[in-house]
């Protein structure tokens, strides 16, 4: 029964993880942004507030949530 709980939750994870890595906006433009995007990814442009920044915490969320039950379903067989 636990096994199984923790296949459900290793699913549910995997879903938001990639559901929140798709909704997540590209960080260059093509070309332009590789060769003049340098600067930008130095000095600035850091998107903390808003959208950008609920989709970076649920994938990180998801990324950790999805590691745990994967070693604990690792640890049970």
């Amino acid at each position: 029964m636990l096994r199984i709980a923790f296949m459900i939750v290793l699913a549910l994870s995997s879903i938001i993880l990639i559901a929140s890595i798709l909704l997540q906006s590209g960080k260059s433009a093509g070309l332009s942004g590789s060769i003049g995007g340098g600067a930008e990814q130095l000095f600035g442009k850091k998107k903390s507030k808003g959208y950008e920044a609920i989709l970076n915490k649920i994938s990180i969320g998801g990324a950790v949530l999805f590691i745990a039950s994967s070693l604990v379903l690792v640890a049970i067989e």
